[in-house]
């Protein structure tokens, strides 16, 4: 049986029947509903890290000492700490009930607890009780991003022809700098709107209160497409796995440690744009650069565009070239533009500090357009949702989760951002070596006739799990 043969026809009516082909039609508006779902989750969750430097230690922190931007900076890197919740969750239901419940759940959730935050009282309006329902609120995210992930990429590449899976898979992962525009772009419309002390006492709230359209619109989207192919024959035949968490970390916890560190290098190195880093660092009135916030926030608005190019043309590559190569080219990139970075942002030019940043982006974008195959190819298909999801959570903690937080206390401590790039490109150092410990298993069948083959370790050195 070819794997073609493993994924389901597309009924006009009622979706996958019987083994077969999948309609490129439905294949079409798979890709675009986990693109649209995907950028509001991140848009959600990139418009609290953006509000954590500009907004919320002031807002939220003030009256807890002297390191409130700190603190803000914390409560980003908490609600990495319930991803792994989110996942655990998500895998479960997912690999025991489909890929589309789980989608639905985890929009809904991030939009409301987006939306809670814009209108939460201040600090200064309810006292310490404010901060202590931001985070609630974050930790809802959290939650919600842990489960999210696993369950759009396997949409979009157990959908996709098996010599497509790199291009399919780029598709939701293009969430993240389409995320990053359309958060930068609002915050940077809302700072020419409401400038100066207007912005920081109404102005970083109608960002938060968009996300009920834009959650109404991932909805609507979402709930159009069919279920996952290899889910929907896996439920066909009632293979769908029992216990797959037990699973998992019964046969493949070194798989799962060694997939969290391929991701994070990247998740470190973007998380200095997309959770709020550097867009505080030089606009900080009491900082070495003063920017003005509206420039700055356009400056990682453009940087976006260029990495929602490069994960696009990343997944293609890794179609050509397979998934190893393309990551292995991705972290040579990266490592340049880590060193690159902060000596073009600390010009205090704003056209070199794009520059820097977009730069920076064709290693990020080389090192997360093909995750989505990659990760979906290391695991077997009875377990896949758990093994995404977790590995994605796990590797998020590692890398992205305090990254501003460290940032922030190295250059408070050293007094400049050489331990920042160093720390950075260690990051990047340990991803390189992760991803060297792969095999590269581009194209291997995906569904449930060739778990034999799927249960082949992908690590170097072993041949069981």
């Amino acid at each position: 049986m070819t794997e073609e043969s493993t994924v389901s026809p597309i009924n006009a009516s009622s979706g996958p029947t019987a083994p077969g082909a999948v309609d490129t039609v439905d294949r079409r508006r798979v890709v675009f509903a986990t693109v649209i779902g995907t950028t509001v989750e991140w848009y959600d969750f990139f418009i609290y890290a953006f509000a954590a430097g500009l907004v919320f230690g002031q807002a939220f922190f003030a009256g807890l000492g002297a390191n409130s931007v700190l603190l803000s900076f914390a409560t980003v890197g908490v609600s990495f700490l319930f991803r792994p919740l989110g996942a655990f969750l998500a895998g479960h239901l997912g690999d025991k009930y489909g890929r589309k419940l789980v989608l639905m759940v985890t929009l809904i959730l991030m939009g409301l607890a987006t939306t809670l935050i814009g209108v939460l009282p201040t600090y200064a309006t309810i006292g310490v009780a404010a901060p202590i329902l931001l985070v609630l609120l974050r930790i809802l995210q959290g939650i919600s991003a842990g489960g999210e992930w696993g369950g759009a990429v396997l949409m979009a590449v157990e959908h996709a022809p098996g010599k497509r899976r790199g291009l399919f898979g780029a598709g939701p992962q293009t969430g993240v700098p389409l995320g990053l525009l359309l958060a930068s772009g609002v915050m940077a419309v809302m700072a020419m709107i409401a400038p100066g002390d207007e912005f920081l006492t109404w102005g970083w709230r109608i960002p938060f209160l968009l996300s009920v359209v834009l959650i109404l619109v991932g909805y609507y989207v979402r709930r159009k497409v069919e279920e996952s192919p290899v889910f929907a024959e896996l439920a066909e035949r009632k293979q769908e796995a029992q216990m797959p968490i037990l699973r998992l970390f019964r046969k493949h916890t070194v798989l799962v440690i060694v997939a969290a560190l391929v991701f994070a290098g990247n998740n470190a190195v973007g998380y200095m744009t997309t959770g709020g880093y550097i867009q505080n660092y030089a606009t900080d009135p009491e900082g070495p650069l003063a920017l003005d916030r509206g420039p700055v926030l356009w400056a990682v608005t453009g940087s976006a565009i260029t990495w929602l190019l490069s994960t696009i043309v990343a997944g293609w590559i890794s179609d050509q070239i397979g998934r190893r190569s393309t990551y292995l080219l991705g972290w040579v990139l990266l490592l340049v533009g880590v060193f690159a970075l902060f000596p073009l942002v600390n010009t205090g030019n704003v056209v070199l500090l794009f520059a820097g940043l977009a730069f920076l982006t064709l290693g990020l974008g080389l090192t997360y357009g093909p995750q989505a195959a990659l990760y979906a190819e290391l695991f077997p298909a009875s377990i896949r949702f758990s093994g995404v999801s977790i590995s994605y959570a796990i590797g998020a903690i590692f890398g992205g989760a305090f990254a501003p937080t460290i940032a922030t206390a190295l250059v408070n401590a050293t007094g400049g951002t050489a331990a920042v790039t160093w720390y950075l490109a260690g990051m990047v150092v340990i991803s390189l070596l992760a991803t060297l410990l792969l095999r590269d298993r581009t194209g291997i069948p995906l569904g449930p006739d060739h778990e034999l083959e799927q249960q082949v370790s992908p690590i170097r050195g072993l041949t069981k799990v």
